[in-house]
């Protein structure tokens, strides 16, 4: 008997590019107060870091991760694109978040209200470029997992995703693939249309496209997103869905990525999916209380330690108790 596919709760992660490593560590850590659960290495390239940051336990739909690339050239954001990734926060949060972005001496601007007031938005963009909205809502969930060393009052803390926006020509292949992902539209505001899980978590639930038949086309590079992942239980729900998504669309085979298991396909307007199960989570190789502060190394790479060790440009993890310092 074929197994069941859990139906999708929303984002899992989020992986972008960027360019100076230290420069991203410190924006996403002492700027957004976001906490960096895992320094690791990219799979294909372990010369070069891997950023993962997110809450204070890693949860799946806080993960934001970064490829950070020295040296790489600036990208432009068009269609067949991510252009926004959207963190939420209560809605009286919003003016507390203006006012840190402004004494950061990060350019914000106050965007105003979608989806007939439900939402109030602060757009501003990372050091590489990287489009970012702040999103209160009155239904952000309680911060549970509030990061242990940033200094953003925990009230106020980045919950983890709002959702994406993705921009394309048009919206029909797209829809109809998010369609048999189990996502469906739940209303317009001008241009935008949104797309959510009806059974989906409270987190990384809203994917919007933004519909301009004139798009031009964008260019990958730091500051942009490489993939949106969505969730998935465990292995056997995630075979169920590639069983699934080979009914439409080519996909690769399952990948391991040790903190959790993946596999990769297009979606027809350009953006590249992942699917990406919960299990086993950040926790397997370092305890709760040190994520981050130690680099991990992919299992397929462990024979190489020293050599990565010694390719890596050290970068210093700030925290407001204590300051560690690791290659």
């Amino acid at each position: 008997m074929a197994t069941e596919r859990a139906k999708i709760q929303g984002l899992h992660h989020v992986t972008a590019i960027a360019s100076d490593p230290q420069r991203n560590l410190d924006f996403y850590t002492q700027v957004l107060g976001l906490r960096l659960v895992k320094k690791t290495v990219n799979f294909d390239d372990p010369g070069t870091y891997h950023f993962y940051f997110g809450d204070d336990a890693g949860t799946p739909g806080t993960i934001l991760t970064f490829f950070p690339w020295p040296g790489a050239r600036r990208g432009l954001a068009g269609a067949g694109e991510v252009t926004h990734t959207a963190f939420s926060v209560p809605t009286v949060s919003i003016p507390y978040w203006e006012k840190r972005l402004t004494d950061e001496g990060v350019l914000v601007e106050h965007t105003g209200l979608r989806f007939n007031g439900a939402e109030d938005v602060l757009t501003f963009a990372d050091p590489d470029g990287m489009k970012l909205e702040i999103v209160g809502h009155v239904d952000a969930p309680a911060a549970t997992q509030a990061p242990r060393y940033a200094d953003v009052p925990a009230e106020h803390s980045i919950r983890g995703f709002f959702g994406v926006t993705m921009l394309h020509r048009s919206e029909k292949a797209t829809a109809d693939t998010l369609a048999w992902m189990g996502f469906a539209e739940t209303g317009r505001d001008g241009n935008r249309i949104r797309y959510a899980s009806p059974e989906g978590a409270a987190l990384g639930n809203h994917i919007d496209v933004l519909v301009n038949p004139n798009a031009g086309y964008g260019r990958s590079g730091a500051g942009s997103v490489h993939h949106i992942a969505f969730r998935t239980p465990n292995d056997e729900s995630q075979l169920a869905w590639r069983e699934e998504i080979l009914k439409h669309l080519p996909v690769t085979t399952v990948q391991d990525r040790d903190y959790f298991h993946s596999i990769y396909f297009r979606e027809p307007g350009g953006v590249l999916f992942e699917m990406a199960t919960d299990e086993p989570g950040f926790a397997i190789d370092e305890p709760i209380e040190t994520l981050g502060e130690a680099l991990r190394v992919p299992k397929m790479h462990q024979g190489l330690l020293d050599q990565i060790e010694r390719r890596l440009i050290p970068v210093e993890l700030k925290q407001s108790s204590k300051t560690v310092v690791t290659a």
